[in-house]
């Protein structure tokens, strides 16, 4: 049987998880699972036919376990460490208009809100969305997504919500299905029809559409078979969504057959995060401005916090409390939040900034990155991690330790030198 991948001679391979863990909180974030080489027996990695993980152990075991295989492709990755594929557990990709002129005005000082009310925000970019065709979508999602791919993504979270009525959510859901029978990269879908207030309408209006019109013809294109949607999310937040229309919009996509996975807690303290623990949300994002009731209450539920350091650097906001999460037993992940407003696509940076400004360890925003972000989408049985049975999702460093890409900040570009998907090279640096 021809296999498709062999990478062999690694100095490391970061497997991340040992025995099968679906998500690391508390202590456990503290170490990632590592094979190093011994001596000169360095680290092997199998990828079966069907893309998934076969075996990985030191180069003598894999080498006699194998002796008469033959593999599609054989990597040398002598020098080099292996890492799982990285899992951005929060982005927007799908949007027509830049908001270049927007930076300007927050570098002066200028509030998310007050960006908004000027006219700006999401409103801006929901009116190029509305007027840009499906094709342009999609080939603006394209460059996006093989940006992220080239810098170590190789799951990605994406959502609609820059259409607010059933039309555009619809067109952006049917761009991120094209993306996924087209790319490389895989991507779990995100209905975000709630995420403002469109003009003309009152924040009870909104609601009423987004569980009466939109849920309902998104729906019925989930059961044909036309869209996979896994995720329902709302901007809970003041001036926007407040906790009853949340909740209500919330379990209308439960009862669609969407996991809960929302904005909470970004701007003002909203109770969010309970209300979210509530509904044993899968994942809340954002968290800035949580309480310690919310987090207590995410750490009973299992509710992943996904945080969003970028975002917190570029509107400069309050940090969101990562170690106060990690200590209490919230399994944190983290998303690089790519957007129009936070044009960030790179998780290595998204990483660093979590170490550095929420004061995160390496190892935990490794393991934030990965396995947890996996996690945050329901996809940690098969993601996030180097073990036997998962995909065959890898990032090749050179570099002799792995600590290397969130070290040498915005050094990624020079550091990864293959990203696999699948046990299939999607990108080579050479």
């Amino acid at each position: 049987m021809m296999r498709k991948l062999l990478v062999r001679h690694a100095k490391q391979a970061v497997v991340v998880c040992r025995n099968g863990e679906k998500v690391l909180k508390g202590d456990a974030m503290k170490n990632v699972a590592v094979i190093e080489e011994d001596g000169q027996n360095g680290v092997s990695i199998v990828i079966d036919s069907n893309g998934l993980i076969e075996a990985v152990d030191h180069d003598a075991t894999i080498q006699q376990k194998y002796k008469d295989s033959d593999f599609n492709q054989v990597i040398d990755a002598t020098g080099k460490c292996v890492i799982p594929g990285l899992v951005d557990g929060h982005t927007h990709a799908v949007w027509d208009g830049d908001r270049v002129k927007e930076f300007a005005m927050k570098l002066a000082g200028a509030s998310y809100m007050e960006v908004h009310q000027a006219g700006g925000g999401i409103n801006f970019t929901v009116q190029h969305t509305r007027n840009a065709s499906e094709d342009r979508l999609y080939e603006l999602l394209q460059e996006r997504l093989t940006r992220m791919l080239t810098y170590g993504t190789t799951l990605v979270e994406s959502k609609s919500g820059y259409g607010l009525e059933a039309d555009t959510e619809i067109k952006m859901l049917k761009v991120l299905q094209r993306a996924k029978r087209e790319l490389p990269i895989e991507i779990s879908t995100t209905f975000c029809g709630a995420h403002s207030i469109p003009k003309g309408k009152t924040a009870d209006e909104a609601t009423e559409d987004v569980i009466n019109v939109q849920l309902p013809q998104i729906q019925t294109l989930m059961e044909s078979g036309e869209l996979e949607v896994d995720h329902i999310d709302v901007f809970c937040e003041k001036g926007v969504f407040d906790l009853d229309q949340t909740k209500r919009i919330l379990q209308a996509g439960v009862n669609a057959g969407m996991a809960i996975n929302f904005h909470g807690e970004e701007l003002h303290p909203m109770k969010s995060a309970e209300l979210g623990a509530e509904l044993n949300a899968r994942a809340i994002s954002h968290l800035e401005e949580i309480s310690d009731e919310g987090i207590t209450a995410m750490a009973k539920s299992g509710s992943i916090g996904v945080l969003l350091p970028a975002t917190a650097y570029v509107l400069r906001l309050n940090k969101p409390p990562a170690r106060k999460l990690i200590d209490s037993g919230v399994a944190v992940a983290l998303g690089t939040d790519f957007n129009p407003g936070v044009f960030c696509l790179s998780m290595p940076l998204a990483m660093h900034l979590a170490c550095v400004n929420l004061h995160m360890s390496m190892n935990e925003a490794l393991i934030a990155a990965t396995i947890n972000a996996a996690a945050s989408m329901g996809k940690s049985a098969s993601h996030g991690s180097l073990e036997v049975g998962k995909v065959g999702d890898l990032v090749i460093l050179n570099a002799p330790r792995w600590e290397h890409l969130i070290y040498q900040m915005g050094g990624h570009d020079h550091l990864i030198q293959y990203v696999i998907k699948r046990g299939d090279v999607v990108y080579n640096k050479t």
